[in-house]
């Protein structure tokens, strides 16, 4: 047996792929549960399969690459852009699992599979982001193709075939055996928020006998603070319409509140309410986390800030900053994120009344 913890997060990693090579094919699901119509396993599973259609086609095209003249050269490159601009939805269906299953897991005390897929997920969206990169370049040559085939193609279909298997024979059969009516449920109720990845669920689900209660994180009444006073609604509105996003992770490193934006630049879910901010992360960053966390709690540091030149087009900039009461007690800390694409354009002055378009 390997011990973990002797390994580093990369090892982890490989031997995760060596693993699934092994069993991939060769364990035994007869005694699995039966998945429903519509059960957040049964959508996953449904996604998987048109996945697997589109990595089979890019699969069957890059086959013939040989027999590939230049005449045909830019057909067979717009068909492969199609297969892997399709595979790109495949984000939704990794965010759903990272956001929404994960966490149940982890409550379930089930932390090594969540925080490895969550790895994986990360070279497959890299790999991915690449391959699309590559075939959108100037391709003016067969032997560009195949390099491009031999370098970025092939590995992304590999990965993504590789992961779709774990899920199948390893990581849904175990959450289907670890949570309750009541957790499929709840995720079932915030999968929406994700979105659905190459199909469109036609089934309704719900358990029966199970009533989810519409889940309260704050208090009904005012808030009295020492510079004024807010009722319920009042916050919730101005939490709203902040030109930031904001996210307080509490002394016990448990995250606490987060600002439901419409317009967030870094999703969050209700699910993340009480979770390790650790577990929140890409296991790539989980060290800048913990060095943060802890330079905070020692009163070495008080802030820490970050930024982003090209997120999607966006330039965000992202503030860390140690939260303490008045006797310098640590309480927490709070992220304050804010896209700031628009500001650095600014020139000159603006002293006349003019309102925003958006």
């Amino acid at each position: 047996m390997i011990n973990s913890n002797l390994l580093t997060e990369q090892e982890i990693l490989e031997f995760c792929d060596i693993h699934t090579d092994i069993l991939d094919g060769n364990i035994d699901q007869s005694g699995a549960k039966a998945i429903p119509a519509g059960h957040p396993v049964d959508t996953f599973k449904k996604e998987n399969v048109a996945l697997k259609k589109e990595t089979e086609k890019a699969h069957n095209l890059i086959a013939t690459v040989n027999a590939l003249t230049a005449d045909k050269l830019p057909g067979f490159v717009m068909q492969l852009r199609t297969f892997f601009n399709a595979l790109s939805d495949i984000d939704k269906h990794y965010k759903r699992k990272e956001y929404l299953l994960f966490p149940y897991l982890e409550k379930h005390l089930i932390t090594g599979p969540p925080k490895v897929m969550w790895g994986k997920h990360d070279e497959a969206r890299i790999l991915l982001n690449d391959s699309i990169k590559a075939l959108k370049g100037n391709i003016t040559s067969v032997n560009q193709i195949k390099a491009i085939i031999k370098d970025n193609l092939k590995l992304t279909l590999e990965m993504i075939d590789g992961m779709i298997m774990k899920e199948e024979e390893i990581l849904f059969p175990m959450a289907m055996d670890t949570l309750t009516e009541e957790e499929w449920y709840k995720i079932y109720t915030e999968t929406l928020e994700f979105g659905f990845c190459l199909i469109d669920p036609e089934e309704e689900w719900k358990p029966a006998g199970v009533t989810i209660e519409k889940q309260q994180y704050v208090n009904a009444g005012a808030i009295q603070l020492s510079s004024g006073a807010f009722d319920i609604k009042q916050l919730e509105a101005l939490f709203l319409h902040l030109p930031i996003d904001i996210t307080f992770v509490d002394a016990n490193d448990k995250v606490a509140f987060f600002s439901h934006s419409p317009n967030r630049v870094f999703e969050r879910n209700r699910s993340i309410i009480g979770r390790d901010v650790r577990m929140c992360h890409p296991p790539s960053s989980v060290n800048i986390v913990e060095q943060i966390i802890a330079d905070f709690k020692s009163g070495k540091e008080n802030k820490a800030v970050f930024w982003m030149s090209n997120f999607m087009g966006r330039f965000i900039y992202i503030e860390y900053s140690a939260v303490r009461d008045k006797e310098n007690n640590y309480l927490g800390v709070v992220e304050v994120t804010q896209d700031i694409t628009a500001m650095r354009k600014l020139e000159g002055d603006q002293r006349l009344l003019s309102y925003s378009d958006k």
